[in-house]
């Protein structure tokens, strides 16, 4: 790991502003000199307005997912913290395991169980991988 005292801290970041200066100093009399770096009379052309016209937006995400509602939904602190740390161990989100918990639920409920509901467990994963590996 690279150590620098204050002195020469201090000293790299004069360097690394006087550079920048430079940069844009020269940028301004050579255009195309340095594409990244725009000449001061262009940047003065994109201010922001003073005012933006809302009126037509509209709150919430800026696309929607299809065939989902949102909502809001009051749970206990403990089923939240459930779902969030299953969800991080497997790298997943917690709302989408907290759906898949409830449709499972409801295909249990109605009786459509479907071999896609069931959640994916370590166990599973497992008899699948021998059935696909003893095949080969």
């Amino acid at each position: 790991m690279l150590k620098a005292s204050g002195a020469s801290l201090h000293l790299v970041l004069m360097l690394l502003a006087e550079y920048s200066l430079s940069c844009t100093h020269r940028a301004e009399k050579e255009p195309g000199s340095f594409p990244h770096v725009s000449p001061v009379g262009e940047r003065r052309n994109n201010i922001m307005r003073k005012e933006y016209d809302f009126s037509n937006g509209k709150r919430g995400a800026v696309l929607s997912s299809p065939g989902k509602t949102r909502i809001t939904i009051m749970l206990d602190e403990d089923i939240i913290e459930f779902f969030r740390v299953r969800a991080e161990a497997l790298g997943t989100g917690y709302q989408t395991m907290i759906n898949t918990a409830l449709r499972s639920t409801v295909a249990q409920a109605s009786g459509k169980r479907k071999k896609d509901a069931e959640p994916l467990t370590v166990g599973k994963l497992r008899e699948v991988l021998r059935e696909e590996l003893h095949t080969l």
